[in-house]
C-alpha cells in the first residue's frame, strides 16, 4: 500500500491533471479550427430549408442570409467555436483525468456510484444538446430568422447574433437535461421526494409550457408541444428515479 501523499504532492498531482487537460483540449481546439468548412457546415445547417427537421416536419423551403460586420468579427467567431468545440471533444479525456484525481480518497462503491452519476450527467448534457440543435434551435431560427413587422423591413442577420443563440440555447438545453441527475442527487440525500414532485406536478408543467415558450418564441401550439413533451417526459423521469432513491 502506497504511503499518503503531502498536500503539496497532491497538489503536484492535481497540477499534472489539469496541464494534460489543457494540452488534450488544445489539440482538439485546433483540429477544429483547421476542419473550418465542416465545423460551420454543421452549425450553419439550420439556416436553410434543406435541414433535416425542416423537410420532416414539412416547413416551405427557405434560406437566411448571414452577414459579417466587424473586421475581426469572423475570426474571432472562428477561434471562439473552435475553442467550444475543443473543449466538448476532450471533455471525456477531462472527466477520466478529474475522477483518476479525486478516486483514490473513494470508497470502491463511491467509485461506482461517482461513475454513474458523472456517465449520466454528461449523457444527458449531450443529449440536451443533440436536441436543441435538431429540434428547438432550427425551429427558433425559422421563426425568428423570417419573422418580419412589415414587408419594408428586410432581415439581415449578423454571424455574430447566430453563433451567440446558438451556443446560448445549446448550453440551456444541456442545463435542462441535466433535471433527472439533479433530482436523484437530492434524493439520494434526501431533500426530495416523489411525492413532493407528484404534488406539485401541475405546477410543474405550467412552469414548463412557461420555459418552452421562452425558448421558442413562437405562437404555433405545434412547436410549443414539441420543446415542452421532451422537458415535461424528463420531470416525469426524474419522479421515477427519485421514487427508485427514496
Amino acid at each position: 500500500m502506497s504511503e499518503p501523499q503531502t498536500f503539496w504532492e497532491h497538489l503536484d498531482v492535481l497540477r499534472g491533471s489539469l496541464l494534460r487537460c489543457l494540452a488534450v483540449a488544445a489539440v482538439c481546439a485546433v483540429v477544429a479550427f483547421v476542419l473550418k468548412d465542416t465545423l460551420f457546415a454543421v452549425i450553419l445547417a439550420p439556416r436553410t430549408g434543406d435541414f433535416i427537421t425542416y423537410r420532416l416536419l414539412g416547413i416551405e423551403p427557405f434560406s437566411l442570409q448571414l452577414m459579417n460586420t466587424g473586421l475581426t468579427e469572423q475570426l474571432m467567431i472562428h477561434l471562439r467555436v473552435a475553442g467550444y468545440a475543443g473543449l466538448l471533444a476532450a471533455s471525456p479525456y477531462i472527466l477520466y483525468e478529474l475522477f483518476r484525481f479525486i478516486s483514490p480518497g473513494l470508497y470502491a462503491s463511491e467509485r461506482r456510484y461517482t461513475v454513474g452519476i458523472v456517465g449520466a450527467a454528461y449523457a444527458m448534457f449531450l443529449l440536451g444538446t443533440l436536441l436543441n440543435y435538431l429540434m428547438i434551435f432550427p425551429i427558433t431560427v425559422r421563426f425568428l430568422g423570417t419573422y418580419q413587422v412589415s414587408p419594408d423591413v428586410a432581415n439581415m442577420l449578423t454571424l455574430q447574433s447566430y453563433v451567440d443563440t446558438f451556443i446560448g440555447m445549446s448550453l440551456v438545453m444541456g442545463v435542462v437535461f441535466e433535471l433527472p441527475v439533479l433530482c436523484g442527487l437530492l434524493a439520494r440525500m434526501h431533500l426530495l421526494s416523489h411525492k413532493l414532485m407528484l404534488r406539485f406536478r401541475r405546477h410543474a408543467i405550467v412552469a414548463i409550457l412557461i420555459v418552452a415558450a421562452i425558448i421558442t418564441p413562437t405562437t404555433d401550439i405545434f412547436t410549443l408541444f414539441v420543446v415542452a413533451l421532451p422537458i415535461w417526459l424528463l420531470y416525469e423521469l426524474s419522479i421515477w428515479i427519485v421514487r427508485i432513491e427514496n
